[in-house]
C-alpha cells in the first residue's frame, strides 16, 4: 500500500495512539485485501454499540482508544445499543447491563460520534451523497446507501468503522471500486404486492439464492421503507452489500446485464422464505422495527391500532425506532404506547431478550435471521397486521 507522508506520520504515531491504532487497523485491512492506499471518506456508521454484542473486552478496547486521545474526525453516527437509554427498566434490563451500556454510549461520545443509536441513521442524521466514500458497519444500513442511495463503503466491521472515523479515511479496496460494483445475476421480481412485507420477503429469498452476490433487479420500483426491508432481509439471509434495480437505483442504467444469469423469484420463492423463519405458534414477546421504524411506519401502526384493546395481557409488544423519529410522531408514539412501548436506540436483535423470551415474533426477515442465532428465539415471522390480531 501507498501512504502519504502525512499518513505515515500517522502510523509512526506522530498523532497520537489512538490515531496511530486506527492506522493500523485500516492499513492491516487494506494489506490483506490488496489496497492501493487510502481513500477519503465523508462519514462514518459504526456497529459494535450494544455491551450484549461486545462485552467487557469491547468496552476496554474503547477505553483505550479514547484515553489514546481519538477523535473521529468525519461526521459519525452509531448503531443500536442493548437499550433504550430512559426506559430500560420497562424492557427488564438490570442494572449492572445499564451502567456498561451507558458506559460504551459516553465513549463513543467522547470520541465525538453522534449519539443517535438508529440502524437507520440515513432517515436524518447521516445521508451520504451518490458516489461519496464512506466506512459503514451495519449490514442493512450499509447496503441501502450503497445501493439506494450510490454511495461507496464496503462491509465494515465494527472497530474498521470506528479507525476510518478516526483517520477520515479507509482502505481503497472491494466495493470503493468501479470494477467490483457491477451485477452478477439478474433477478426478476414477479407478481410482487407493494408492501414493506414482501419486500422483507423478497430479500430473504434473494439472500438465500446468492449469498455475497450483486443482484440486479427488474420488476421492482422499491420506495424507501421497501428498500429498507430488501437490504435488510438480503444482507441478513446472505451477504448481499450492494444491489441494483432497473429504472429506481442511481447506479443500475450504467450497466448491460444481458449476459447474466437470470434467477426467478416470485410467490412461491418468498412463501418458501416466510416459511424457513416460522419456527414457533404462540409468541411472548412481539417485536415491531428492525430496522427502525421509519415516520411513515409508525403512522401506519397507529392507524392499524386506533379503537382497538389489547387483550392478551401475558404477551409483551415492543416498537423500535429511533429517538429522532419518536420525537417526531408524538401523535402515533401515543397511540402505539396503549399496546407496548416506543423504545428509542435499540431493538430486540441487540437488547439481551434470551434471559426474558423463549419466542419473540418479527416482521422482519432481518430479526427472523438474527433471533435464533444471536438471542436463542424461536421465530414467529408475519405481517404487522398479523402479528398485532392479538390485541383484537
Amino acid at each position: 500500500m501507498y501512504l502519504t507522508k502525512d499518513e505515515q506520520a500517522v502510523l509512526d504515531g506522530e498523532k497520537g495512539p489512538g490515531a496511530q491504532k486506527a492506522m493500523e487497523l485500516v492499513t492491516a485491512l487494506g494489506k490483506i485485501y490488496g489496497a492501493d492506499g487510502l481513500v477519503p471518506i465523508t462519514s462514518a456508521h459504526l456497529s459494535g454499540a450494544s455491551y450484549k454484542t461486545i462485552g467487557d473486552g469491547g468496552l476496554k478496547y474503547l477505553e483505550d482508544l479514547a484515553a489514546g486521545g481519538a477523535k473521529v474526525t468525519v461526521p459519525s453516527t452509531l448503531n443500536p445499543v442493548g437499550m433504550d437509554r430512559t426506559r430500560w427498566r420497562e424492557m427488564h434490563i438490570n442494572e449492572h447491563f445499564a451502567e456498561k451500556q451507558l458506559r460504551i454510549i459516553g465513549l463513543y461520545g467522547q470520541m465525538g460520534v453522534q449519539e443517535t443509536c438508529s440502524c437507520t441513521p440515513y432517515l436524518g442524521a447521516n445521508v451520504p451523497k451518490c458516489g461519496d466514500h464512506v466506512a459503514w458497519a451495519e449490514s442493512s444500513a450499509l447496503s441501502f446507501v450503497n445501493s439506494y442511495i450510490g454511495a461507496r463503503t464496503n462491509r465494515e466491521g465494527g472497530p474498521g468503522a470506528l479507525a476510518a472515523a478516526i483517520l477520515g479515511k479507509t482502505a481503497n479496496y472491494g466495493l470503493h471500486l468501479d470494477r467490483n460494483r457491477r451485477p452478477t445475476v439478474v433477478i426478476d421480481a414477479s407478481e410482487m404486492e407493494d408492501s414493506v412485507f414482501d419486500y422483507s420477503l423478497l430479500g430473504q429469498a434473494v439472500g438465500m439464492a446468492v449469498g455475497g452476490g450483486v443482484p440486479y433487479f427488474t420488476g421492482i420500483r422499491p420506495g424507501v421503507d421497501e428498500a429498507k426491508a430488501l437490504s435488510a432481509a438480503m444482507a441478513a439471509a446472505g451477504s448481499v452489500a450492494l444491489w441494483h434495480a432497473e429504472g429506481c437505483t442511481p447506479e443500475a442504467a450504467k450497466y448491460d446485464v444481458s449476459g447474466l444469469e437470470h434467477v426467478p423469484i416470485g410467490p412461491a420463492e418468498r412463501q418458501k422464505a416466510k416459511e424457513k423463519l416460522n419456527t414457533a405458534d404462540e409468541p411472548q414477546l412481539i417485536a415491531i422495527g428492525c430496522p427502525h421504524l421509519s415516520p411513515k411506519e409508525m403512522n401506519d401502526i397507529a392507524v392499524l391500532l386506533k379503537g382497538k384493546e389489547k387483550k392478551r395481557k401475558d404477551i409483551e409488544i415492543w416498537f423500535c425506532t429511533s429517538a429522532a423519529v419518536r420525537a417526531q410522531c408524538p401523535d402515533a408514539v401515543k397511540e402505539m404506547e396503549r399496546f407496548g412501548p416506543v423504545l428509542a436506540d435499540t431493538c430486540m436483535v441487540v437488547a439481551p431478550i434470551e434471559g426474558m423470551f423463549q419466542r419473540t415474533a418479527t416482521n422482519s426477515a432481518k430479526a427472523g435471521n438474527y433471533l435464533p442465532t444471536l438471542c436463542s428465539q424461536k421465530v414467529v415471522f408475519g405481517e404487522t397486521a398479523d402479528l398485532l390480531k392479538v390485541v383484537e
